[in-house]
Order: C-alpha cells, then structure tokens, then sequence
C-alpha cells in the first residue's frame, strides 16, 4: 500500500527467486498466506497487548513509557528461528505490528485526561474512530519522510539500530558466534542496571539509566557531549529565567528549556530540509537521472509514491471531520493540528533518530500554545486538537524508527507499512478499552490531581503525563507570550548554527585538512562537540533531566574512546559489518535489557494491584 518514492519496474530474474530456509518444513512457507497469518497473529494478539498493557500502566502510574521494538524484536526473533536467515524480516514485521499496538494503547492516558477534566465521555466507537483516523494518516506521513530521515540523513536511530543488530545476530550463525557475548552481555547489564535502579535508592537518586548509557554507546561523542552541554547551558540559565518570570522558584529549567530546544530543532530542520527539496528538484530536471530500484523491492511489492500520497489524504480528510462532528472542533483548529503533524513528523523524528528522544508531549504543549495565540479558549477544544499532534508524532516516530530497522535489513517497505497498519488497526480499539479498564478498576485515576494538594496525590498513580497535559490546558484562560518568543528565539539559534556548520562543513579546503591528520580530525571534532555542535543533538539537554543528559553524554564519550583506541583488524581477520560495532551492540544490549526490566517491573506492579 505505501512507498517512499516512485520506481521503474523491474523484471526480477529467475535466478533472484527467494530461498526456503525453513529448518522445519511444517512451518507456513514465507511470503505465503500462513506465513503472513502467523506474524500478524503473535504481533497483535500477543506481544502487542503485552506491550501495551505495560505502556499504559506506566503512563498511569509514572508518566512515561518504554517503546515496544526491542521487546517485540527480541520475541518475534524466537518465533520466526524456524525461518533461519530469512527469519530476519519475520521477525521485523512481528516488532513493527507489536509496537503499533503498544505505542497506540499508549496514548489511552488522552482518555485520563478528558475524565480529569469533567469532559461528557463520547460514544467509545467515536474515540476509536477518531484515534484510528490519526494513527493511519500519521502512519502514511511517518512513511513520506523515511527517505529523508532513514536513508538520505541516515539518523541513527538508537533502538532502530539495536532491534537490526539484534534480529540480524539471531538469524545469522556466523553474526551470533562474533556478537553474542557483547550483544547479550549488554542486555544482561542492561536488565541489572535497570532492575537496581528502581529499587536501590542511591542508583534511582542518580537516575541511572542504562538505556540512555546503550543510546550514547551506539550515537557516540559527537551527539553525547553536546548534549550534557546544552543540558548544563539551560540549567546555568535558570536564574536568569526566574529573574525574567519565565520560570517561578523551584521549578524545572526544563519547563522552558524544552520550548527553546524544540525551536532549535524546527530552524535546522528548515535549512536541512531546503536542502534536501532543492537537491530533488535538481534531481528532476536531470532527463538522465535513473531510479534504481532497491534490492529489497525484488522480491515484494514495488513503491508506489502515488498510492502514498492517496492514502495520507485519505486519512488526512477522516481526521478532519471526525475532529469537527465527533467533537464540534471549529475546521481551522483541525486543519491547524494536521498541518503541525508535518512538522513535528520531521521534527520529533530528527530528535528521535539522533538521540532515541521522541518528545511528543512537547508536541502536544506547544501545539496548545500555538492554538491558544489564534484565540483558543476552550481547554475539550485544545485537547481534542493536540490530540491530533500528540498521537501522530507518537506513530509517526515509530514508523520512522522501525523503517530504520527495515532499511538496514533489507526488509520489504511496503509489507512493512501494512503490518503497521494493521497494529494502529487493533491499538485504537485497545486504547480505548484499557482506559477504561484501569479507570473503572482503579478510581483514583479519575481524580484531576492539578487541583490537589502535594499530600493528596496518591504515591502509586502520579500519570505525570496527563498532569502535564490538564496543567496546560488549564492556562488557557491566562496566555503567556514568552512561550512563543521562547520558541522563536530557539528557531533562530537553530538556524544560524546550522547554516554556519554547512558553511564550513561543505568548504574543499576543510575537509581537505579534516582528512589528512590526526590535527584535522581533531579539530572536527571539537567543533561537532564543543564548539559548534549541531542544533539536534544539543537541543536534547533542553527535554530531559541533566542526570539523563549526564549518562547520555558518558555512554557517548565511553563508544568514542574505545573506537577511536581500538586496534585495526588483523590481515585475513574478518569483522563485524560496520553498524554492527562492538559499542552498538552492546549499547543495543543495554536498551533491550532495560526494557526487559520495565516490563517485569510493569507487570509485577500491575499484578500487586490487582
């Protein structure tokens, strides 16, 4: 159903003809109808909903969740072992349906927040169309901008890469033998570093976090150093905020901070974006440019940039009305909400592709923001608009995400997209049954917790993430402009910063210095860490807290000295592939191991209330 761009038909030859490599030949054969059941059934009937009832219960009880890929990667990996090396793709298509469901059972906390604020419940078959509509379309533009983000920026994507690593290690004998002590020692400390931080309390005061140590391992120095110092350059800058009423006393630097970083991101996202448009239209005008049609095309669906673009104004017309005639949304608010989906597709992706942040809460503020400069009063209105954002930069994110995964495998984008489909499909209809689920099983949820008191909070359920949510929504009736000049003043840090790295980046005689020394690379990379670094990866000490910004930074620092110390290969020794180093896989290991925590520690939670 969905491409990335248009494509010549190729004739594929006999001799390109797919392999069985089933170890069992009772196994359903691949690409055939069986098969496919078999992949959709353990993503959405089984890893998805375990997923997502661990997501939710952690958005209820703390205000976060861990995503579903690496998880379900793991999982599906074990189910589709029969399938021997082929079993890669399987695998792929079980984590991306599985995390499309747990990620869409996720954004149940919306539904909290309509309850805390005294919101009429609408018909739940109106909220499953309405969450159903926003999913597909946001699918579809998470689709449109995987060419830019995966394959033409070639982002990282930190649990992207881990979930490729880990998939391609355990369908491949050879690729296990040289990986697993380093892939699956690093999930074994991930797992202990994740369990001790949530129950030794000098580890939980320091915030460990072995996930975002494994995320600065794979993303290395360059993106980790500049993070920990815009970190330390926002939380310097608080006093000066506080002087200025930008921040009360004893409030976060983050409550501002992440305004001014998602600006920075927005003005380099505008020059690397004009960029990328005028390259295409030079592409264009070229009569003897060629499109080569990708490997993995051969053997699947071809790309069909058409049927994409049908399929995102499809959807994109679903969301609109059912925004106006579910919910009485004035049509200029809707059409507001879809047009910011575009821009925080590409924004939000960018931030998740460097540094395994996707900060869709901040979408759904400055989204609130913005509607309430045109004259937005009514917090239901503002909610159910954000809604739109919050929900597409969540889908979207993945899309990009698990096409990073596909992308390095050589998997099948169009089967990718609908497995994708087919999770947001089950997701939105789980989203709404396990909102109500908690909330009847668990009254206090109910409570709006921004008119309590610090004593009346109840210690099990804090959902900061619908605190955030009712809290910005309540000042609606009380603008503040600085929010906006904020935001502004971030974009133009952004866009200086960036155009003057491509200046210098882009200059003959730099990069001919870069590449002739010790001296040159040195000097590169001071100026990516320190003193010019990019607008993406500083922008990060502005969203998390800076012990986060802390481990993020040490993990990068940490892959960087081992790569550049480490002894070139031997004559005739054969290494790993070059994504698959060895502080990726363990970084990889760590993330996986840590998600492996939070779903015992979810569960056992859920368990302990029920």
């Amino acid at each position: 159903m969905a491409a990335s761009q248009q494509v010549q038909q190729v004739h594929q030859d006999p001799s390109e003809a797919m392999i069985d490599t089933r170890r069992w030949a009772w196994l359903p054969p691949v690409g055939s109808a069986g098969y496919y059941g078999l992949l959709g059934a353990i993503g959405m009937l089984v890893l998805g909903p375990l997923g997502g009832v661990t997501a939710a219960f952690m958005n209820f009880s703390i205000g976060f969740y861990v995503g579903g890929q690496v998880l379900a990667g793991i999982l599906g990996s074990v189910v589709t072992f029969g399938y021997g090396s082929e079993g890669k793709h399987g695998a792929n298509y079980i984590q991306t349906t599985a995390a499309s469901v747990a990620g869409m059972m996720a954004m149940s906390t919306l539904i909290q927040a309509m309850t805390w604020m005294g919101m009429p419940q609408p018909p739940a078959w109106q909220l499953v169309t309405y969450m159903l509509c926003i999913g597909m379309m946001a699918a579809g533009i998470g689709m449109l901008y995987t060419p830019i983000l995966v394959e033409r920026m070639q982002l990282v994507f930190p649990s992207g890469l881990a979930v490729a690593n880990i998939l391609r290690a355990l369908t491949d004998p050879v690729l296990l033998r040289q990986s697993v002590s380093r892939l699956f020692g690093g999930m074994a400390a991930g797992l202990a570093g994740g369990l001790a931080g949530a129950k030794i309390a000098a580890l939980g005061a320091i915030e460990l976090s072995t996930s975002t140590f494994g995320a600065g391992l794979i993303v290395g120095a360059r993106v980790g150093i500049p993070a920990i110092a815009g970190g330390l350059a926002f939380w310097a800058l608080a006093p000066y905020f506080i002087s200025i009423g930008w921040l009360k006393d004893g409030e976060p630097f983050r409550k501002i901070a992440f305004l001014i970083a998602l600006g920075m991101i927005l003005g380099a996202a505008v020059i690397d974006m004009s960029l990328i448009m005028w390259r295409a239209v030079a592409r264009l005008r070229d009569p003897g440019e060629r499109t080569v049609v990708p490997e993995e095309q051969r053997t699947g669906p071809r790309a069909s940039l058409p049927r994409l673009l049908s399929w995102v104004a499809v959807w994109t017309v679903a969301t609109v009305v059912a925004g106006v005639q579910f919910f009485n949304e004035p049509v200029h608010y809707m059409l507001i909400a879809v047009a910011l989906v575009y821009v925080f597709a590409i924004v939000n992706g960018i931030s998740l592709g460097l540094t395994d942040s996707n900060p869709i809460s901040s979408a759904f503020v400055v989204t609130v923001l913005l509607l309430a400069a045109i004259g937005l009063k009514d917090p239901v209105l503002g909610l159910m608009a954000a809604s739109v954002v919050f929900i597409s930069s969540s889908v979207a994110g993945d899309m990009q995400q698990d096409r990073s995964t596909g992308w390095r495998l050589g998997t099948n984008r169009t089967i990718q997209f609908r497995f994708q489909v087919a999770g947001i499909l089950l997701g939105a209809v789980l989203a709404v049954a396990i909102a109500h689920l908690f909330m009847s099983a668990y009254p206090v949820l109910k409570l709006d917790q921004t008119v309590m008191s610090a004593e009346q909070v109840p210690a099990q359920w804090t959902s900061a993430m619908t605190y955030k949510f009712v809290g910005v929504l309540s000042t609606l009736t009380e603008p503040k402009p600085f929010q906006t000049t904020a935001i502004l003043i971030g974009m133009a840090i952004g866009l200086v910063t960036e155009v003057l790295r491509k200046l210098i980046k882009s200059n003959a005689v730099y990069r001919r210095f870069v590449a002739r020394g010790k001296l040159g690379f040195s000097v590169d990379f001071c100026l990516d860490a320190l003193i010019l670094p990019s607008p993406y990866a500083s922008s990060f000490g502005g969203f998390v807290n800076l012990p986060t910004s802390a481990w993020f930074a040490a993990g990068g620092v940490v892959s960087s000295l081992i790569n550049t110390l480490k002894p070139k290969p031997k004559a005739g020794e054969q290494d790993l592939p070059e994504d698959m180093s060895s502080t990726s896989l363990v970084g990889g290991g760590l993330i996986a191991g840590d998600a492996l925590a939070a779903l015992g520690l979810g569960l056992a939670g859920l368990m302990a209330l029920v």
